[in-house]
């Protein structure tokens, strides 16, 4: 089976039902050991790609990664940037804000972290929790200082919805390539996955009870996560909904679609003028003495 990226994107304008998306589908891979080849394959493509984007320095590339607890996310990030430079990439986890960070605008703090010209910049969670866990928990608001705190609290997702996508089309005209990736949990599985952190003594560490406080809002996040990908998700900063109860079929989906948006750059590296290719011969000449 191949992976078409197209697939699995949400549409500008579209209006999405997360319980009408798969959170499995038919797996690429038929065994594990065909799993690692594959994503082998996915890892080796993208270090050159990264390479190349890096000379071109032309464009940044701005991964954005949000879920439910237990999805996936830091999974996916470990294994599908496995083989790239970390000179040239860096992952900025984002959790609740601090005193100082709340005395800015809700993308103050997230906009520091942007990615440069030639690098891969990788959020884990984003701006986007704060239409999302704000919007489950609207007590959140009253800490933000919201000028005037509006009467109406349903008035401030358009407004938010707004400014992010006005953020987002300001950096594709700028270079930057945004790609965001909503991996796509069940509940059953994401029931499976904290049962198997209670069970094996060395993922104790990840779990947490406020994990299970936040899954009795399950189907409020549904509803956030669906008003949030409609809304801002746009043919040059698209949302990719991948199902995730498969874990290694995610990362291979997650690893081509990030392969796709680097080969339609269409990046080359810088020409070497015949003046500059001169230098260089002479350069050589010398050190070959």
């Amino acid at each position: 089976m191949k992976i078409k990226s197209q697939d699995f994107q949400v549409k500008e304008g579209e209006t999405i039902r997360l319980d009408q998306r798969p959170t499995l589908v038919e797996p690429v891979y038929k065994n594990k050991k065909q799993y690692q080849k594959l994503l082998a394959e996915h890892v080796a493509e993208l270090s050159d790609l990264q390479q190349l984007l890096y000379a071109s320095n032309r464009h940044a590339i701005l991964l954005i990664f949000q879920a439910m607890d237990a999805a996936g996310k830091d999974g996916a990030i470990k294994h599908v940037m496995s083989g790239v430079n970390p000179q040239g990439c860096q992952v900025f986890s984002f959790k609740h804000p601090s005193a100082a960070e709340l005395q800015h605008d809700f993308l103050w703090r997230t906009t520091r972290d942007l990615p440069e010209r030639g690098k891969i910049g990788i959020f884990n969670r984003s701006y986007y929790e704060e239409v999302l866990i704000a919007r489950v928990h609207p007590d959140i608001l009253r800490t933000e200082g919201i000028p005037d705190g509006p009467a109406d609290i349903t008035a401030v997702w358009p407004q938010r919805y707004r400014s992010i996508t006005d953020l987002e089309r300001h950096l594709h005209l700028n270079g930057t390539r945004i790609v965001k990736f909503f991996l796509h949990l069940s509940k059953e599985e994401q029931r499976k996955r904290f049962i198997a952190r209670i069970d094996e003594p060395q993922k104790n560490w990840k779990f947490s009870t406020a994990d299970i406080e936040e899954r009795k809002f399950w189907n409020a996040y549904m509803e956030a996560y669906e008003q949030c990908l409609s809304a801002t998700s746009t043919a040059h900063s698209p949302w990719f909904v991948v199902p995730a109860d498969d874990k290694e079929n995610a990362r291979l989906i997650v690893s081509n679609i990030i392969l796709d948006t680097l080969r339609d750059l269409k990046m080359e590296y810088p020409q070497v003028t015949a003046a500059r290719r001169k230098e260089l011969q002479s350069i050589r000449k010398q050190l070959a003495k």
